[in-house]
């Protein structure tokens, strides 16, 4: 059986900083061990949590109960299968890295997610995206543990069950499944993604030094705005003890959209929204927090608001679970009031069942 530790602090694990201990503790770095550790925690009745690189989560003060297992599975291939170049990558490697590597060999599909910090593995439980692009728009499989047979399984796109920001491993199957691999589908000399607002924005400014961007140019120019927003983990910087942006962006039905943006007109506001699926709307979770009077620096005592993005609560310090969470409840409390909608949080809360 893998070497379990006793006891061990989980918020050096986290990039929030917060939380209690694990009762148990296991790092696996091998298919085999995950499928040991799985199989002793379902023999003695073990609570499991899986941990990545700990930049989603949101850990009680009480800890873990059981065992944590934390993936550090390494490794980058690539092949190709039938029509499909797929880039494969272990569950414990860095994101950025695998998005480094496949922007240095021209291959396009994940550029606009550079800088997001966290392991791969993470990234289809959250169907992870930013400036316009989803991992679900290229993920081919999920190499998986099923936590009830301890067997090792392959799951397509379409058994993943991505919607916005969701899948089934954070839906109807949570606790179900460990992520041991992912492989993406990618393309060769793939044009870059240009649609969000700020990437067009950055290179209208450039048009004349740079009419035609590459995949490395939108990589840098991603790379670029998020640091301007502390969304790139950098040591020292008193706003990177977060986890990005903590709320969702609302997808909300056209009627109520109309209604709302009426309501807001007629206050002298204009809300932004984007395009969602036929007969939706997506809002600005940034905008809304904002005008719920939480800008930038907001101070709440050992938590706030980052200086440079409003949807990243920050630890100021020497925060608890509970402030952060309490912070949490204030900003979706006053949401609600103002606006009718309630603002769903991205992180994984941990621990905060416990009696």
């Amino acid at each position: 059986m893998h070497t379990l530790k006793e006891q061990v602090p989980l918020a050096p694990f986290t990039t929030l900083g917060v939380g209690g201990r694990a009762n148990l503790f296991a790092e696996v770095t091998t298919e085999q061990e995950a499928r040991e550790v799985v199989e002793y925690a379902k023999f003695n009745d073990y609570p499991l949590f899986v941990l990545g690189g700990g930049s989603n989560v949101v850990i009680s003060d009480l800890g873990w109960p059981g065992i944590v297992m934390h993936v550090k599975i390494k490794g980058i291939s690539q092949h190709r299968e039938d029509e499909h170049v797929v880039y494969e990558a272990g569950a414990g490697e860095d994101w950025d890295t695998l998005v480094a590597t496949t922007v240095a060999q021209n291959y396009g599909g994940l550029e606009c997610m550079s800088g997001i910090p966290g392991s791969v593995g993470g990234t289809p439980v959250q169907n992870v995206g930013a400036y316009g692009q989803e991992v679900s728009d290229t993920i081919y499989r999920v190499t998986v543990v099923d936590r009830e047979t301890a067997k090792i399984r392959n799951l397509t796109n379409t058994e993943c069950g991505f919607t916005y920001r969701s899948s089934i491993f954070n839906t109807t199957q949570r606790d179900r499944y460990v992520v041991l691999k992912v492989g993406f589908s990618l393309q060769w000399g793939a044009a870059p993604k240009l649609e969000y607002a700020d990437l067009k924005a950055y290179f209208d400014e450039r048009s004349t030094t740079m009419p035609k961007p590459t995949l490395s140019d939108v990589r840098e120019a991603v790379r670029e705005i998020r640091r301007a927003k502390s969304m790139v983990l950098v040591e020292g910087d008193p706003n990177a003890k977060s986890v990005g942006s903590f709320f969702k962006n609302p997808v909300v039905p056209m009627d109520r959209f109309l209604k709302l943006d009426g309501e807001m007109q007629a206050r002298g506001l204009q809300m932004p929204s984007y395009p969602a699926d036929e007969g939706y709307k997506k809002l600005s979770a940034a905008w809304l927090v904002e005008k719920a009077g939480f800008h930038k620096g907001y101070v709440h005592g050992n938590v706030g608001i980052s200086t440079k993005h409003s949807l990243a609560i920050i630890n100021r310090g020497e925060a608890k679970a509970s402030e952060i969470q309490g912070f949490m409840g204030v900003i979706r409390d006053t949401v609600a009031t103002r606006f009718g909608l309630d603002l769903v949080p991205e992180p994984v809360f941990v621990g905060f069942d416990q009696r």
